[in-house]
């Protein structure tokens, strides 16, 4: 049996993935910005959940609310940052506001979290952070520039966190999904106001979207419980068959564009 805290467990992957956890009898500290939202886990599951109304941006109540799951079960054995939302709009668009906020959330959420959790994992010598980040957390795309921004953040932070981790016993997985029926571009979704200038580059993006179909993040349940129970979990982890012509598409652009350029790079030395 697995101890978890999931934040942003509302709906999308955070619910899919709680209710998977307690499915098989884990317990579950489960965050939301309303606690309501999570009631009917508490009403199905009992005392196996731990609703906690949580807004991960304010870091003294991320460390209260990681406190009292502690205080709670006992233990913590994963810890899966999975709050966020997506901010669309192009970069000259983005106010400083709406910059600052997707930051807040996707990247210091993230931190806020992992910082609060990393003494008991510490002390534990065991112990598994997830981090959600995206394919768009490895590539940039138009009309994503801070949503990229924030989880290329994450990413680095991560992998530098996973090696200094190396030593202690707790792992690291940065999960990358590709395109999954979430809320992610739905309700929860910021959109900045629109400089006309850039009409033919959101149309385009607008087309791609729509010849794309979306998953249901619900297929996703089984593949990070297997994912949690390995005992040597990969650092990073592609959802769905999506992200990998992507990827491979990206880094051999980029290894191409290295390799063009090398000799002038090379000029670079005493």
């Amino acid at each position: 049996m697995k101890t978890w805290f999931i934040t942003g467990g509302s709906r999308g992957f955070g619910r899919v993935w709680a209710q998977a956890a307690l499915e098989r009898g884990d317990r579950v500290a489960v965050t939301a910005r309303r606690k309501e939202t999570l009631e009917d886990l508490l009403t199905t599951y009992g005392e196996k959940v731990l609703p906690l109304e949580l807004d991960v941006t304010d870091r003294p109540a991320v460390l209260a609310a990681v406190s009292r799951t502690v205080e709670t079960f006992g233990v913590l054995d994963v810890v899966v940052n999975n709050a966020g939302y997506g901010l669309f709009g192009m970069v000259e668009e983005t106010t400083e506001q709406q910059a600052r906020a997707q930051l807040e959330t996707n990247f210091f959420g993230a931190l806020w979290v992992t910082q609060a959790a990393l003494p008991v994992l510490r002390a534990q010598g065991s112990g598994h952070i997830v981090q959600v980040s995206s394919i768009g957390g490895i590539g940039a795309f138009p009309t994503l520039g801070l949503y990229n921004a924030s989880k290329w953040a994450l990413e680095g932070l991560s992998e530098a966190l996973a090696a200094e981790l190396a030593p202690l016993g707790p792992k690291v997985t940065i999960v990358e999904p590709g395109p999954f029926g979430t809320d992610w571009s739905g309700d929860s979704a910021v959109h900045t106001e629109p400089i006309a200038a850039y009409e033919p580059v959101r149309e385009a993006r607008r087309a791609g979207a729509a010849a794309r179909t979306p998953v249901d993040p619900a297929v996703t349940a089984g593949v990070i419980l297997q994912l949690v129970d390995a005992e040597q979990p990969p650092l990073r982890l592609f959802l769905g068959p999506y992200p990998y012509p992507v990827a491979e598409s990206l880094y051999r652009d980029r290894l191409a564009t290295w390799r063009q350029w090398r000799r002038l790079a090379e000029q670079a030395q005493p």
